[in-house]
């Protein structure tokens, strides 16, 4: 059974995973470490207690997750089950196999989060959690998916490298268009046309993830080539027009 629900990292999806959690499991303790937090012992905890939750679930940047994970499991008990969050899976697998030796994780992505939870009034039916890897018992893995899909999350499974390849061409791509958008200085007028609009949404959805756009593209072995394959394209319909 499970008490306690460690989160290390209290940013925009740290917070949004505490009030999710709170939210669906209000029997459990939360406990959270944030450096920027002063620990009062009711929400926010010093790394020892956190890390010796039931579960731990890893919400800092990719940049640092390696030095996170070391530092929890030199506090987690053996029964602490590691979760990891991260939008790119082959980089923090490899490592959760590397340090996990006496400890069970999952390694899961939410293809969701606080701004498409807003956009759909907290409905999350419909909202996928895609698992690439894991090292539970078997029933473990099965009660929690029967956890999550009945209350409406629909879990998907594929390897790391697949889901690292078909992200860099998806989420990647979305943050690439994004960030070239909001660079050229585009913004939205009066007479925006729809689809316009619709473009304008995406790229708003990820203006504020600057630091998640330059890990993706420096962890995930995928995203160069498909940066360099969108510029060469866009050079080409530039030359189209020439």
């Amino acid at each position: 059974m499970i008490n306690t629900v460690g989160i290390i990292g209290y940013g925009h999806f740290g917070k949004f995973l505490h009030d999710l959690g709170s939210r669906f499991f209000p029997e459990v303790e939360f406990r959270i470490y944030s450096r920027r937090e002063e620990i009062d012992s009711q929400t926010f905890f010093d790394l020892k207690t956190v890390a010796q939750s039931d579960i731990v679930i890893l919400c800092r940047a990719i940049n640092e997750y390696e030095e996170q994970l070391i530092s929890v499991l030199e506090h987690a008990s053996s029964e602490t089950i590691i979760v990891d969050v991260a939008t790119v899976k082959l980089y923090t697998s490899k490592l959760l196999y590397k340090y996990c030796i006496n400890n069970k994780f999952i390694s899961i992505h939410p293809m969701f989060g606080p701004d498409s939870y807003k956009k759909y009034k907290g409905d999350v039916n419909g909202f996928t959690i895609v698992v690439t890897d894991y090292v539970l018992r078997n029933d473990g893995y099965q009660v929690l998916k029967d956890t999550f899909a009945s209350l409406g999350f629909n879990i998907i499974e594929m390897t790391a490298d697949e889901h690292d390849k078909r992200f860099s061409e998806t989420l990647f791509l979305t943050h690439h268009v994004g960030k070239s958008i909001l660079k050229a200085g585009f913004t939205r007028v009066d007479s925006d046309v729809l689809a316009f609009q619709f473009l304008m949404d995406a790229v708003e959805s990820v203006a504020g993830d600057q630091n998640l756009f330059a890990d993706m593209y420096k962890y995930n072995p995928y995203c160069k080539m498909v940066a360099e394959r969108l510029n060469k394209a866009q050079k080409e319909v530039f030359e189209e027009l020439e």
